[in-house]
């Protein structure tokens, strides 16, 4: 009989239909696909149920749970009624500071690239060179090149780059609005916290780290008007994007599980840490492929393990 698993599936969004820029982003068909998939090969269950059977030994062999991170609208608008086709849960990690016409740093460079008229843009001001745009090679590599050079840089100068950057250019509104948000939760969705602006929070001071957990987990509860008991680590990489400071401070928030983006899967016993618990990206468009990445998966040795 096969050892009782959980796998964390994240994604952040759902696209009505693909995207030349971003032809590995899931769209509506592609979910759907993953989803009947998941129904087909894996037990899914609500990521509430999940860890309280992770903990009570009653996990089944291959469970499977489904996450959303950052708010976007597509979230509701999309991938919402599909989940409800098929008769499935996911959970929905929310940077609060974005809903209601807010938009991320790393979207505010996507749309200027998008919308820039050509053939090149110019980001010689903010030291980040002349960018060739004609084609759509070009716009996807100005896109890699720009997120990975404003990264990792400190929150402050990397939120004033990118507004400075997206002032001329094209804004659109991609994030959820607080009634959209209200519509997951309606639908029995659960809702999650991802922090207020989405920092690294390895890059910040403590006390400002602190600040942006707590004070997304209470705008969301003020929102929402019900606890909010699940986070989710920004980028979520251990060791790189937070730290075992970050850990206590969700802990003594009163956090009862919190979320990385390490692969792998959970397990029940006593290398179990439900504040760090891997998460793994599907990204394969084929059937099988996704099958396969999945398997290998649920191979990775858990996040911290020698």
């Amino acid at each position: 009989m096969s050892l009782p698993t959980l796998s964390i599936l994240i994604y952040h969004r759902v696209l009505a239909s693909p995207d030349p820029l971003f032809p590995g982003e899931v769209d509506a068909r592609l979910f759907e696909r993953q989803l009947m998939l998941l129904k087909h090969f894996f037990t899914p269950l609500p990521l509430p149920q999940a860890l309280q059977r992770l903990q009570d030994g009653s996990l089944p062999p291959r469970a499977a749970c489904i996450t959303f991170d950052d708010g976007y609208a597509d979230n509701a608008q999309i991938a919402l009624p599909l989940l409800q086709k098929h008769g499935l849960h996911a959970t929905f990690f929310i940077a609060s500071a974005y809903l209601d016409g807010g938009q991320m740093w790393n979207d505010k460079l996507i749309e200027t690239v998008r919308h820039a008229p050509g053939p090149s843009l110019d980001l010689r001001p903010w030291g980040l060179g002349c960018l060739p745009v004609a084609k759509l090679a070009q716009r996807q590599a100005a896109i890699a090149q720009l997120l990975g050079q404003l990264k990792y840089l400190p929150f402050a100068q990397r939120e004033t780059l990118a507004r400075q950057i997206a002032r001329a250019g094209h804004q659109t509104e991609l994030m959820l609005s607080v009634e959209q948000l209200r519509q997951l939760q309606r639908a029995g969705m659960q809702i999650g916290a991802h922090t207020v602006h989405h920092p690294i929070l390895a890059a910040l001071p403590d006390h400002a780290a602190q600040q942006e957990i707590a004070a997304g987990k209470a705008q969301l509860e003020q929102w929402l008007q019900t606890p909010v008991t699940l986070f989710a680590y920004p980028n979520g990489k251990q060791g790189r994007d937070y730290g075992p400071c970050h850990v206590e401070m969700v802990k003594a928030l009163g956090f009862t599980a919190a979320l990385a983006t390490d692969w792998g899967a959970s397990r029940p016993g006593p290398e179990l840490d439900l504040f760090q618990l891997p998460r793994f990206t599907p990204w394969d468009r084929g059937r099988l492929m996704f099958l396969w990445r999945l398997q290998q998966n649920l191979r990775q040795p858990p996040p911290g393990a020698n």
